[in-house]
């Protein structure tokens, strides 16, 4: 295998990944549609988990650390939610055991290039440190976001999406977009331009199914199982 074949490879798992992560912002923003309220569904989990094991492939084979890093706590999370619905114990338990060990062997396996990230991420000529800094704030928001998702859902024992989620993801959408404009990278224009649409389109509906059922107990409306 050619280093231009090998390349192209990478970045298809990459773009593959990005893949599932728009797909499953897509399924949820139609069945929010569907039922007039927003939901939480199963493959929103499902699509989260495949693209995120994809991001650490393809953080691996481009020794990207930090792409592994910024993956680390919501795959977890992912994990937790799909618990929540009863999926994650249907699956094989040999598979889940390689699910569960991909982020801590995929941190192994990038220990020894830290040194390297890191200065990397500190001597960068080309891009100054200022917009690392507002670039890498934007991807601590989007982790924010599923810590938040997973508190707010672990105290009511179910798997829910609030309104603060989506906030929190517009917010961290609209500086990775405003990153990658600064970059002139069409890569995170492109691939959250489907967020700024989902994001704002489920803050609507969740205001507006909230106002027609004012009784209703809860912040946020309740998950459905797809």
């Amino acid at each position: 295998m050619t280093v231009q074949t090998s390349s192209l490879a990478v970045y298809a798992i990459g773009f593959l990944a990005q893949g599932f992560f728009s797909a499953r912002m897509l399924i949820q923003w139609i069945m929010s549609e569907r039922q007039k309220k927003v939901v939480s569904p199963n493959w929103f989990w499902s699509c989260s988990l495949i693209g995120s094991a994809l991001l650490f492939i393809y953080g691996y084979c481009r020794h990207d650390f930090a792409i592994i890093l910024g993956q680390l706590i919501s795959y977890y999370i992912y994990i937790w939610n799909l618990d929540v619905k009863d999926i994650w114990r249907k699956i094989p338990l040999a598979f889940r055991i390689m699910l569960a060990s991909l982020p801590v062997a995929a941190v192994a396996l990038m220990l020894s290039d830290a040194g390297q990230f890191f200065n990397d991420f500190f001597n960068n000529d080309s891009v100054p440190f200022w917009l690392l800094v507002y670039g890498s704030a934007g991807q601590i928001i989007f982790t924010i976001r599923f810590i938040y998702q997973w508190y707010y859902s672990y105290r009511r024992h179910q798997s829910i999406l609030p309104i603060g989620f989506w906030i929190i993801s517009l917010v961290g959408c609209f500086i990775i977009v405003s990153y990658g404009i600064f970059r002139l990278d069409p890569v995170l224009i492109l691939g959250q331009s489907v967020g700024f649409i989902t994001y704002t389109r489920n803050i609507m509906i969740y205001k507006k199914d909230h106002k027609e059922h004012p009784s209703q107990q809860q912040e946020d409306t309740i998950s459905e199982n797809a």
